[in-house]
């Protein structure tokens, strides 16, 4: 069997593989955030301490990040159009099984299971986006899927506030259900499959990683309740560390890696990659505390602390296929940059209004800057990982940047919640405030350095490769940046 190519040309085109891929990311990126404007209620109804809250967040984002590169790399091996409705039909069936949890731990758990349907699912949405749209028309395509993509995991505290206020929290995850369900025979029938480079699986590249991920984030969840220097909490953040200098050590020895370490021996995709963990960090830190901020200080109710966040949520809609388009062409380069920048500034902008009684108007121009921000990011960073590794290895790159992206998400949430804690609490508004403001200080400054990391791809992009040319080093096209 070819071993990337595409055998038979995509059965409904490139409007159709846009919409399959682009609701089937929608579904995953949604329940990164969609949970925590539901957790009074979840616990109301399933009962649970607050660490049985924080798991019910974590797990799902646990799972996903771990499993993200293993599941590219299954989709690579045995098919990405097979592997990506398994990955959907788990995710849709956990999804009906969180929202019918008798109780706090069978939600957890059927939660963890979601994580595993997404992380097999989420990266070969882009590999089979790319299998079926021209080169030319690329830009615009990652545009639309960066737009809903981003819509996604920013409106969750939205969709999810809304749902729980009007009907009740099991349809946050109810809402999966009939999506999954239509979207599982469009993509048997509309999606071409494609195949990477079909080298063997590589298992203990994948228990490395894996195990290494997995120490990381279970000790930064754990960190800030029993305290960063209990035993459970050092051994995780060790043995993860450990595990993962071996995931780097084996990835530059091995002869087929999960995750070659050459690839980042490239400027363009250290770069991005190293941009989305940082972007992702200071994004989803924020997100989580500021719609916290608008329903337990401001007083908004859940729906109400939604709509009030959709210039920020909603920007993306707008100005995200409109990045795609510039990235084509002037280069993904400086629509990153200038997004990520106008992110920074945004969260540093709110950072100093931010108040006991802030006035909406006082915070929407921070709201709209973050909006536009995340919006130039998400397009053009997709069209930089896809375009920075040859075609066979674009399942590796697309597992990779995800992986990184939810690493970063697990990252902010436990820094930002630490430096929260420290510096503020619950216990009153004005010591919510005392906590917030350091920590969108922090996620301003990481989203800076994004900013910064950015700048560090070269003004080239690559240009696609063929299998002849698999052992040569990638060429580049010059474009103006």
């Amino acid at each position: 069997m070819s071993q990337q190519a595409v055998p038979n040309a995509p059965r409904g085109g490139a409007v159709w593989a846009l919409v399959i891929t682009s609701v089937a990311g929608f579904m995953a990126a949604l329940d990164n955030l969609v949970v925590t404007t539901a957790l009074p209620s979840i616990r109301e109804d399933l009962g649970g301490g607050l660490h049985d809250l924080e798991w019910t967040v974590s797990a799902y984002t646990l799972t996903f990040a771990v499993l993200l590169m293993f599941g590219a790399a299954l989709g690579d091996r045995f098919g990405r159009r097979r592997l990506f409705l398994a990955g959907l039909t788990v995710f849709t069936g956990a999804s009906a099984a969180a929202a019918l949890a008798p109780g706090i731990d069978s939600l957890i758990a059927a939660r963890a299971v979601q994580g595993v349907g997404a992380a097999i699912m989420m990266p070969l949405t882009l590999t089979l986006l790319t299998a079926a749209v021209p080169a030319a028309k690329r830009g615009m395509a990652y545009g639309i899927w960066g737009a809903v993509n981003g819509l996604a995991v920013a409106s969750g505290p939205l969709i999810g506030g809304s749902l729980t206020e009007h009907i009740s929290w099991q349809w946050i995850f109810w809402l999966n259900v009939p999506l999954g369900v239509a979207l599982l025979p469009l993509a048997r029938l509309r999606l071409a499959e494609s195949y990477g480079t079909g080298a063997p699986l590589d298992i203990p590249g994948t228990l490395l990683a894996s195990g290494g991920l997995f120490g990381i984030v279970y000790g930064l969840v754990r960190g800030p309740a029993d305290g960063w220097t209990d035993g459970v909490v050092l051994i995780a953040l060790f043995a993860g560390a450990a595990l993962l200098a071996g995931f780097v050590l084996y990835g530059t020895r091995a002869k087929n890696p999960m995750l070659p370490m050459r690839l980042f021996r490239s400027r363009a995709f250290a770069g991005i990659n190293a941009a989305s963990l940082l972007m992702f960090l200071g994004m989803f830190g924020s997100i989580f505390l500021l719609s916290q901020y608008m329903q337990g200080v401001l007083g908004y109710s859940p729906t109400e602390a939604g709509l009030r966040m959709l210039p920020w949520t909603g920007m993306p809609m707008l100005v995200a296929p409109i990045a795609g388009i510039l990235s084509d062409r002037i280069g993904g380069r400086p629509v990153v940059a200038t997004g990520l920048f106008f992110q920074a500034a945004g969260l540093g902008y709110l950072a100093s209004v931010i108040t006991v009684d802030a006035s909406y108007a006082v915070q929407l121009p921070g709201l709209i800057m973050s909006g536009i921000g995340m919006a130039l990011f998400f397009a053009p960073a997709s069209n930089l990982v896809m375009s920075s590794v040859r075609r066979s290895e674009q399942g590796i790159a697309s597992g990779a940047n995800n992986a990184l992206r939810e690493v970063g998400g697990a990252l902010g949430i436990a820094i930002m919640g630490s430096i929260f804690s420290a510096q503020g609490g619950y216990e009153t508004g004005q010591t919510f405030v005392d906590g917030l403001r350091p920590a969108l200080v922090t996620g301003a400054a990481v989203v800076a350095l994004a900013g910064v990391a950015a700048l560090v791809i070269p003004r080239g992009r690559v240009v696609e490769e063929d299998s002849a040319t698999a052992g040569a080093a990638p060429v580049r096209e010059t474009i103006a940046a």
